[in-house]
């Protein structure tokens, strides 16, 4: 990962939080990627007045949703798994879910991050749960973690 300008750290920020990851016992982690380039996009516009465009730098994530999808439907079919629960409310998700319950008649749940859940989703899960602030609270890394490597700190913004 690249760093943007007005943030110098957030590479080191995502090293330090990927290495504090690899510290969970039989977590396995699988990238997607960033893609960052300037693009010229429309301002707002204003009544009466010529559109306007501006320089912007446009960030997508690629991937991610692919290798969510990808290790669900395969953890599914290779029988890892009773219930899955996903952390997400990205609609793309709608087809792996609606297979995982269907032909492979496994439960699936979400962990709802945002306040509102996908309504495409709600129809063809299991179950939802809000993920409340006390448990987010409670589920954070420690301020100083350790690994093979030795003693790091979490960064007070991550």
């Amino acid at each position: 990962m690249k760093a943007r300008p007005n943030d110098p750290d957030q590479a080191v920020r995502q090293q330090l939080y990927l290495r504090a990851l690899r510290t969970l016992p039989g977590l396995t982690v699988h990238y997607g990627h960033f893609l960052s380039h300037e693009v010229t996009m429309p301002r707002p516009p204003v009544p009466g007045q010529k559109q306007q465009y501006v320089q912007v730098i446009k960030t997508e994530e690629k991937g991610s949703d692919v290798n969510l999808a990808t290790h669900l439907l395969h953890d599914a079919h290779m029988g890892r798994f009773d219930v899955a629960v996903v952390v997400s409310n990205d609609s793309d998700l709608l087809e792996p879910i609606k297979i995982v319950r269907s032909a492979l008649h496994k439960k699936v749940g979400i962990l709802n991050p945002p306040p509102k859940p996908s309504r495409a989703l709600l129809p063809h899960i299991d179950f939802i749960k809000q993920i409340r602030p006390g448990v987010l609270a409670a589920s954070q890394f420690s301020a100083t973690m350790s690994d093979a490597t030795g003693t790091f700190h979490k960064p007070s913004v991550w």
